[in-house]
Parts: C-alpha cells; sequence; structure tokens
C-alpha cells in the first residue's frame, strides 16, 4: 500500500461522474433519482426511500437507479486460479438464488442463521465483473466496447488496497444488519471460486426529518446529485446495448478522499465559488433551485458569477461534449494504518462506455478543477454489471452462451 499523498492540489476524479451526469454541482456523487414508483423493481410499501420491497428479477439489476438507502457495502473478490469459465458460471447461478432468496426476506439456500433475513428493509445486491473475467479462456472476445480500465490521472494517488477486482457485490439496505448479513452469506457463496479483495462500507441520508425523498448531502457539507438526470432519460448513455451487456451498465467505482480540515478553514462564500453552487439548498450561484441548470454567461460587477475553474462549470456537458452519466455517492470514514481519520466518498458513475463517457470527462477535471484542492483518488475499479436476471435464468447467464 502506498503511503497517503498530501492533501493539497488534488484532483477530484469523482466529478467526472457528475460532470458526465450533466450536473451543476456534487462533490463527487449523489443519489439515485428514480423514485420507487418509477423506478424498477420498485413494489412501494411506504412510498419512500426506507422499508421497501425491491424484486430481484426484472430487466436491469437492482441497486443501480434505486433509491440510496442508508447503509452500503461493496465488495471485490479475485478469482482463484482454478476458477475457469464454467465455475464462474455455477458461482453466478448460485448467487442468483442467494439475491432472490433474501431481497424477498427468505433465507438463502443453506443459510446457517435463517432468522436474520427480513422483508421491506430497501435490500438491493447488485453483482458486477471486472476486466479479468474477459481473460478467461471462452470469454476473451466477449469484452464489452468501451469497457477498460481508468488510465493513470496527473494527480492520482490510488492505493492497491481499494482498487481492481474480478468480481464486485454491492449490498444496499436500511440497516448495517441487513448489510452485514447479506454480505455474509454472498461471501460465503463465493469461498470455492474467490477470494476477498477488499471491502468498503459506508453511509448515505437521502431522506428529511419527516422521511420524504431528498437529495443527500456529502461530508462536505454540500448538497451531492443535484441535476443527476432521471434514468429514463439518459437511455443508452446508462443502459448498454452490447451483446450479452444488453440492459447492463458498465460502472466506475472512485474512492475519494476530502480534507475536511482544510476545507472547513475556508469562508462559506470560496466553497461555493468552487462549487458554484449554494451549500445551502444546492441552487446555482446565479439563481433558482436545486434542479436548475446554472447560467454559464451570468457576469456581477464583470466577473463571472460562476468561476470558469468551479466544478459546476468544468462539469457541465456543454464543456465535455454533451457527456452524461448516471451517478451515486456513499459517504465513509475510516482511521487508517498510521490511526489518522479520514473521510471521503465512494463515487459510483455508471455509464454504457468508459472510454467514451467517463474517462474524457475525467481528463477534463483532472486539468483543472476548483475542488481539486481538497480531494484525491485513492481507490479505483470498474467493473460491467450485466444486466437482470429471471427466475428460470440466471446473472450473466448471456455471457456463457
Amino acid at each position: 500500500m502506498s503511503d497517503p499523498a498530501p492533501m493539497k492540489r488534488r484532483a477530484l476524479f469523482g466529478y467526472a461522474g457528475a460532470a458526465g451526469a450533466g450536473v451543476a454541482a456534487g462533490v463527487v456523487g449523489g443519489r439515485a433519482s428514480a423514485t420507487p414508483e418509477t423506478g424498477p423493481h420498485a413494489l412501494p410499501v411506504s412510498g419512500g426511500v426506507t422499508r421497501q420491497r425491491y424484486d430481484a428479477h426484472g430487466t436491469h439489476q437492482s441497486g443501480i437507479v434505486t433509491p440510496a438507502p442508508a447503509a452500503h457495502r461493496l465488495l471485490a473478490f479475485d478469482l482463484l486460479g482454478k476458477t475457469d469459465a464454467a465455475a464462474l458460471a455455477r458461482l453466478m447461478r448460485v448467487w442468483s438464488q442467494t439475491i432472490a432468496a433474501l431481497m424477498a426476506g427468505r433465507p438463502a439456500p443453506g443459510d446457517a442463521t435463517p432468522d436474520m433475513a427480513q422483508e421491506a428493509v430497501s435490500l438491493t445486491i447488485t453483482v458486477g465483473l471486472g476486466p479479468e473475467v474477459f481473460a478467461l479462456p471462452g470469454l476473451e472476445d466477449k469484452r464489452p466496447a468501451g469497457f477498460q480500465t481508468i488510465p493513470p490521472m496527473d494527480h492520482d494517488a490510488l492505493q492497491e488496497r481499494w482498487s481492481g477486482g474480478d468480481l464486485l457485490v454491492m449490498v444496499q439496505a436500511d440497516d448495517e444488519t441487513t448489510v452485514a448479513h447479506a454480505c455474509r452469506r454472498m461471501s460465503v457463496d463465493a469461498r470455492p471460486f474467490a477470494l476477498p479483495r477488499w471491502s468498503q462500507s459506508g453511509f448515505w441520508r437521502g431522506v428529511d426529518a419527516e422521511g420524504n425523498p431528498v437529495t443527500g448531502r456529502n461530508l462536505f457539507g454540500q448538497v451531492d446529485g443535484s441535476r443527476n438526470p432521471l434514468p429514463e432519460d439518459l437511455g443508452q448513455a446508462l443502459w448498454s446495448t452490447d451483446g450479452w451487456l444488453a440492459n447492463g451498465t458498465q460502472l466506475v467505482l472512485r474512492r475519494i478522499e476530502m480534507d475536511l480540515d482544510e476545507w472547513e478553514t475556508l469562508i462559506r462564500d470560496r466553497q461555493e465559488k468552487a462549487i458554484g453552487r449554494d451549500l445551502k439548498d444546492g441552487a446555482p450561484l446565479t439563481g433558482g433551485s436545486e434542479r436548475d441548470d446554472i447560467d454559464r454567461s451570468a457576469t456581477s460587477d464583470g466577473d463571472l458569477v460562476v468561476p470558469l475553474d468551479a466544478h459546476a462549470r468544468r462539469a457541465h456537458p456543454a464543456e465535455n461534449r454533451g457527456r452524461r452519466m448516471f451517478r451515486r455517492g456513499i459517504n465513509y470514514t475510516h482511521i487508517d494504518d498510521a490511526g489518522r481519520e479520514t473521510a471521503g466518498l465512494l463515487f459510483l458513475a455508471m455509464q454504457s462506455s468508459i472510454a467514451e463517457q467517463f474517462i474524457p470527462v475525467q481528463q477534463t477535471l483532472d486539468a483543472s478543477d476548483a475542488l481539486n484542492e481538497w480531494t484525491t483518488a485513492i481507490g479505483s475499479a470498474v467493473f460491467a454489471v450485466p444486466p437482470g436476471f429471471s427466475a428460470d435464468r440466471h446473472l450473466a447467464a448471456g455471457l456463457f452462451e
């Protein structure tokens, strides 16, 4: 593991997702925009973010556009040397059964703690496949177009402990107990096929005091996810049309460390100019409400209201050839090996082509973004997220045909 990099002039890698999504602000992520009534897999219980029942079966996997609940954990695995394509297909069948049971509130097959299963806890379980899967004999020609690792950026400070992975399991729910149980079951299933690589946990508050859905805040105190487009408006910018991956997506995960100590020394005006939006409610500095776009031409006393290096401007689709993507963020805190308290955000960007969407926007932001001063990416991973599955067809079935 490399030593932590200095916290000055750091590039904000997570902003690439926010930029591609067409947002005016969102430090390094945001909440999913679909509501329980309109998003895939939605079977409303209370009509809000919490206490939902999501169907494991559908066109798309759950957990991509479903609203972000409170508790999250992402697990990465490395395939064992003996795991070939046929063995991987067996794991996908086993995982499909486990996911379907747990999301329905039933014990998973062979569960030694069956009473842990519970329904209506907003549980989703999402599976992704890393680049090395497509090096397995028989799968070499199944690598999706545009699916690639992120090339080195000038401000990278990546650590091996938070990067890479052959398989991803992302578990989200209303409570940590549900998340821990689901992760345990998925990990036990994986033992004959793969070894754990890393585990990253976090939290999100996507509701107000009355339990109504709101855009959450990152640990800078910023409304994070303003103008995240609706999945139905993204279409092929989000969902792949490429062979076996059709109706799936490509996911970029960045672990973004945030320098809270330095950020908190800034006056509020300096913070808002770096972002381009109001900290109180996420509205553009040029006026309006959270969902409004910034006015890039607005001036005051001869100066641009939204500075040239403000994130909201650098991230704007108009400065990125119209590129958009969908993203969600997960806050985290962590005590590192040196006993230092760190904090940041697990940033997820979903798009149909990493090469055509995420990477060009990231390069724009790496070159110049006012928020680069207080953030750095210390982890990076990419995964192809297969489409949804049905009761009679397992996860990623098309990959093995």
